[in-house]
């Protein structure tokens, strides 16, 4: 699995999204209450903009005229006729067994420091010495795993 830096985690707050295209790919990332998924950006049914629907959630009904509306954010709903999807897996709600788009491995790592030590078999020391200054590096990345 190869891992994409897609962007950092302010880029995509809660109730965002963002599109990108991985290895000729065009995947959705989302992020649902501070938890991040990712889908392939391709309805199974027609190959709609699966990504560009709308992110809703769940109306249960466990006695007539009584609904609950449940897991806010975590359906995705294909714009062109309405497929609804499970941000968190891929499956979808018509039939869940046959039919689901691709979900990907997401993760939240830190970004690279500054103070990181060279390995041993790193740079050596030459015969002279340039102006450096600190740098630091503090944001968390967003990182999608791409087969």
């Amino acid at each position: 699995m190869a891992k994409h830096i897609v962007g950092t985690v302010a880029e995509i707050p809660p109730g965002a999204r963002k599109i990108v295209e991985i290895g000729g790919r065009t995947i959705g990332i989302f992020n649902v209450n501070g938890e991040f998924f990712a889908v392939r950006n391709t309805c199974p049914h027609q190959g709609g903009p699966l990504c560009a629907g709308a992110q809703t959630g769940l109306r249960e009904a466990p006695v007539p005229g009584e609904y609950t509306y449940t897991r806010l954010g975590e359906i995705l709903r294909c714009p062109w006729h309405g497929w609804e999807f499970d941000i968190r897996t891929g499956q979808s709600w018509w039939n869940p067994d046959q039919v689901r788009t691709r979900a990907y491995k997401v993760s939240v790592e830190e970004g690279p420091q500054a103070d990181m030590p060279c390995g041993a078999s790193g740079p050596q020391p030459g015969p002279y010495t340039a102006e450096t200054y600190p740098v630091a590096v503090e944001q968390r990345f967003v990182v999608v795993e791409v087969p």
